[in-house]
């Protein structure tokens, strides 16, 4: 069979492979130069593939990587794995992977994925716009990857990031059984609080700037970044600049675990002999899920809005402000802003999750051409842009939410409601005066992702969180 006409294409394919590889020219691929290759190609676990790649079973030399020869027959083996798997995602064995075989095989694992998510993963690996795979772009495609099975495959379309800039998140992340039976579910969660623990430390002195400034800034006094600063570093010193973050830190878990599950019933109550949720119905569930965990900790929203906001020695503590809001106000005191609030996370998880859904896809269909991956550093930036037009459009509630919790510690600040609240504002300031605090709130967006994306990694590498 070696001497035949298909052997002899494909021993060709390979050694135009092996040259592209090899690129320091010395005969030979080693574990740099194929972890340079896999990285190229997007997607997958570079490490794990290129240390299975020059480790194949009976390789010889790992330490020195592989010449031609045991580069072929790596390949060869790689080739007859893919074809197994193509042949198991290949349902109806026509010899093309359509849309509704990928949902198949999605729902197989326990994850549900909308017929447009499923277009989106076609159409990343389709050359021929047929809509369909075919062995000969799925053997392309995933020649190199590290994919041993099924859940390989599919977790390598499954890509989710945690990016935590202490705002209202949108939709929860979605865990298979697989995932939830194992405990991953938790260790992603566990590392995702961590990560937005120590994002919100390292930005929380623009944090307490943001809400200094939509609470005091107005048209008289002309407060701006720097005058902000500096009149609470004056006021209490530079440990001062981190007043709240410790509340702010603390409703981390609770939030994330009250809306994660929250999340899961309000599916399963939508969803009903449905097997799949559209993306809308995903939005929806996402919003009613983050509502529903706002509602329980709203509380602490409050009490961080004031200890932010307290003057040295105002306060002895988070018990003893929680005390004298209930004595002089009454539990009522800790829902003020709630109503805003609410309503600012369906504009603020609406545009977000739709602009890093566009970006993505954009990117995809006019940049990458052999990948469902897009890499870290466009997620990263998409996540970015999202979430900044996400806050433009709920700004103006973010800000009457911040005031109704403050005014009454304020005196000879006016108890208004909402409607009141707004209608002041701009009678007074106009619209401008809706976005006060904007510009330090967009300057701690790109630290914040920055920081929580890298931390979230390590955590996950610390916690034995396989990456995909």
């Amino acid at each position: 069979m070696r001497g035949g006409p298909g052997e002899a294409e494909r021993r060709q394919r390979w050694g135009r492979l092996f040259e592209e590889l090899d690129s320091n020219k010395d005969g030979r691929v080693d574990i740099r130069e194929l972890r340079q290759g896999l990285a190229r190609l997007g997607g997958g676990d570079p490490d794990r593939g290129a240390q299975q790649g020059i480790a194949p079973e009976g390789g010889t030399d790992p330490d020195g990587g592989l010449d031609l020869e045991e580069f072929i027959l790596y390949l060869q083996e790689r080739e007859q794995r893919l074809l197994l798997l193509f042949h198991s995602l290949d349902r109806n064995q026509d010899g093309q992977i359509d849309v509704s075989e990928i949902q198949q095989s999605f729902r197989a694992l326990g994850i549900s994925i909308s017929l447009e998510q499923a277009e989106k993963i076609l159409h990343s690996m389709d050359r021929d716009g047929t809509m369909t795979i075919d062995w000969q772009e799925w053997r392309d495609h995933f020649l190199l990857h590290s994919l041993e099975n099924v859940e390989d495959v599919l977790y390598f379309w499954k890509h989710s990031t945690v990016l935590d800039i202490g705002e209202c998140l949108t939709v929860p992340d979605e865990f298979s059984e697989q995932e939830k039976l194992t405990g991953m579910w938790w260790k992603q969660l566990v590392a995702g609080a961590v990560a937005g623990a120590v994002s919100r430390t390292g930005t929380a002195p623009l944090d307490r700037l943001k809400v200094f400034m939509q609470v005091h800034a107005s048209k008289t006094n002309r407060l701006n970044i720097l005058g902000g600063l500096w009149s609470m570093i004056q006021e209490g010193g530079v440990r001062s600049l981190w007043r709240g973050n410790g509340i702010n830190v603390l409703k981390i878990a609770p939030e994330s675990a009250i809306k994660f599950m929250a999340y899961e019933q309000i599916k399963r109550a939508i969803r009903g002999q449905q097997e799949t949720l559209h993306v809308q119905e995903r939005f929806v569930a996402g919003s009613l899920a983050g509502a529903t965990a706002q509602t329980i900790i709203y509380p602490m929203e409050v009490l961080k809005t004031r200890l932010t906001l307290r003057r040295t020695g105002q306060y002895k503590g988070l018990l003893d402000c929680a005390w004298q809001i209930l004595e002089r106000e009454g539990p009522r005191a800790f829902y003020r802003g709630y109503l805003p609030n609410v309503l600012g996370i369906i504009p603020y998880a609406g545009i977000d999750l739709a602009v890093y859904e566009t970006l993505k896809n954009q990117w995809l269909q006019q940049y990458s051409y052999d990948s469902a991956d897009p890499g870290i550093l466009v997620l990263l930036a998409c996540g970015t842009i999202s979430s900044t037009c996400g806050q433009i459009a709920s700004y103006p509630l973010a800000l009457v939410r911040t005031r109704m919790q403050a005014q009454a510690s304020i005196e000879g600040a006016p108890q208004l409601s909402m409607l009141g609240l707004l209608r002041h504002i701009l009678s007074q300031e106009g619209v401008r005066g809706l976005y006060r605090g904007i510009a330090p709130n967009f300057m701690k967006v790109i630290p914040a992702v920055s920081i929580s994306y890298v931390v979230y990694e390590n955590m996950k590498q610390a916690l034995g969180v396989t990456s995909r």
